[in-house]
């Protein structure tokens, strides 16, 4: 019986190790096709769309200066752009700051929720702001943000371009990479995740997620859509979803860059990854049931994907770690062991190598510090997601069972950015 059931759990932990291996070849050849696009960009500056920019702040007097500051620094014409920053229900200076800056600048527009609006999570407030935008083309920054000055104009531009993206998502880097381990290990897994996850399945499915920021979306869109799902934790993934069920795509772009903060101490990290994991479970719970009413199909393969992940790969790799686990207190007279663990060896040498690769589409990224990081992550940082996944399924279920109100975690900042690297 132990052989069945290690037989199934390596099963489906290979299946996702070549599904990912399949998506990073896509994203190693977006890497080097997406420039492009980038060359038909170039159009009269009266052709531009009008952009709104929508920074969502809750308790971001850390950070919220510098972000307005990068604002300050976009490569647009000012005219056509508006910056609208949501104070949400802060108890701190981050209103009295956004209001300093409304008064200097006229493209500045400062938003204060109020009750019964107030305080409802980041989805509420990208609500609010949104009734006070005008702009043909939204854009979502969080308040941890500082975009590089043509991250907009790549944006906007790349919408006017492709009538048939409904939103377009670019890149996003750690500015705090270097602080520490964690940091670090951070750093990799979400340069891994954009080539692989996001570049991969654009190349291969014209397929992309919108994340939480750099990204611009079509207002008419938002429109149609009533605006974001306040009742996700992950409202960009809600969010996208939809996009594709009205028969749009949503392009991804690396050339559009924006750095964000990531958290340094690992309790943050815990509960930011924890809402991101319960959130993309209300996401599943929301629309697999709905499979057969969605009309773009296409839209099957990314719930498939979360479902994969959260339920049958999470499975997978529970029972190989107890069957690892009750086999060193009792010999379970396993059959496959040596296949069980070249099998194991050469999973762990494909993980690296699609790691690698994607680190190396990056300049100054692949070297010996995150090369022995990687061997590291697999062990500590990977392993660290099953416990992780396990408490958000408890929490949701018990939300769910016992009707509870969603609540929202807002990420902890920390007030020391590092110099900003060389993106690619």
């Amino acid at each position: 019986m132990a052989d069945f059931f290690l037989y199934i759990s390596i099963f489906l932990i290979w299946i996702m190790l070549i599904y990912h291996a399949f998506l990073m070849l896509g994203g190693y050849l977006h890497s080097l096709k997406y420039r492009e696009f980038k060359r038909t960009l170039k159009v009269s500056k009266k052709a531009y769309p009008k952009v709104s920019i929508l920074i969502p702040a809750h308790n971001e007097e850390i950070v919220i200066e510098d972000t307005i500051q990068s604002m300050l620094k976009i490569n647009y014409p000012k005219e056509k752009l508006e910056v609208i920053i949501i104070n949400d229900n802060s108890t701190d200076q981050t209103g009295a700051i956004i209001d300093r800056y409304e008064k200097e600048f006229s493209y500045i527009r400062a938003v204060h929720t109020i009750p019964p609006y107030a305080g409802k999570g980041k989805s509420g407030a990208l609500n609010q702001g949104f009734k006070y935008s005008t702009g043909d083309i939204i854009v979502v920054y969080d308040a941890d943000n500082t975009p590089e000055p043509d991250a907009i104009l790549n944006l906007a531009l790349g919408l006017l371009k492709d009538e048939k993206a409904g939103a377009i998502v670019g890149k996003f880097r750690v500015i705090n990479a270097n602080k520490n381990l964690l940091t670090r290990l951070i750093n990799i897994e979400t340069l891994t995740f954009q080539w692989l996850a996001q570049a991969g399945r654009w190349f291969w499915f014209k397929m992309t997620t919108i994340p939480g920021t750099n990204f611009a979306i079509r207002r008419f869109i938002l429109e149609e859509l009533g605006g974001w799902d306040e009742n996700a934790l992950s409202e960009d993934t809600e969010l996208s979803i939809r996009v594709y069920n009205l028969g749009y795509y949503i392009r991804f772009f690396p050339e559009a860059v924006t750095w964000e903060q990531e958290p340094e101490k690992i309790r943050v990290w815990w509960r930011q990854r924890t809402r991101w994991a319960r959130g993309n479970l209300y996401v599943i719970l929301k629309y697999l049931f709905q499979i057969h009413k969605l009309k773009n199909k296409k839209v099957v393969i990314d719930i498939f994907y979360f479902l994969f992940t959260y339920f049958l790969f999470f499975s997978g790799a529970m029972i190989s770690h107890i069957i690892f686990v009750v086999n060193l207190i009792y010999d379970l007279k396993l059959s496959i062991g040596i296949v069980s663990y070249a099998l194991l060896i050469t999973g762990f040498l494909l993980f690296v190598t699609e790691v690698c690769l994607a680190l190396s589409m990056e300049k100054k990224q692949y070297t010996t510090k995150n090369f022995l990081i990687v061997l590291l992550m697999y062990f500590t940082y990977s392993q660290l997601w099953i416990l992780l996944v396990v408490q958000a399924v408890l929490l949701e279920t018990k939300r769910i069972l016992l009707k509870q109100e969603v609540k929202w975690y807002k990420t902890q900042r920390f007030k020391q950015p590092e110099e900003k690297g060389n993106s690619a």
